[in-house]
This record gives structure tokens, C-alpha cells and sequence, in this order.
């Protein structure tokens, strides 16, 4: 009877671990999806600049070097 109660009591105990997992992960995931978000708005400042401004590229290299770095 002891270890019916304490295998229970096991099994419950996973039950709330897999669940705080499962929301840790799901947030993980959200943070995922955002960083790829901002990645192509990136890409996109990127191609605006280069595309308005031809000579961007030349003017200020530094800027893009670090866009680039955080791709």
C-alpha cells in the first residue's frame, strides 16, 4: 500500500516537472520565432539601405559589417 501511495505521489511529481518543461519550452519557441523575425527585418533595413542609397555601402561599411555579424 506504501508504494502504490509513493509511486503516486512519483508519478505526480513528473506530471508538474513535464508540464514546467513543456512552458519553458514553449516559451523558448516563442523567443526562437522572434529572433527570426528580427533577422529578416535585418535583411530587409539591409536591402533598403544598399537600394536607396547606392554609395551606403561605401559610406559607412561599419554599420553593415555589424548587420552582418548578426545574421
Amino acid at each position: 500500500m506504501k508504494d502504490l501511495i509513493s509511486l503516486k505521489e512519483k508519478i505526480a511529481l513528473i506530471e508538474s516537472e513535464i508540464k514546467i518543461i513543456s512552458e519553458k519550452f514553449d516559451e523558448m519557441n516563442k523567443k526562437v520565432d522572434k529572433i527570426g523575425e528580427l533577422n529578416l527585418e535585418i535583411k530587409a533595413i539591409k536591402l533598403y539601405l544598399k537600394r536607396v542609397f547606392p554609395d551606403f555601402t561605401k559610406d559607412f561599411p561599419d554599420i553593415l559589417k555589424k548587420l552582418s555579424s548578426r545574421e
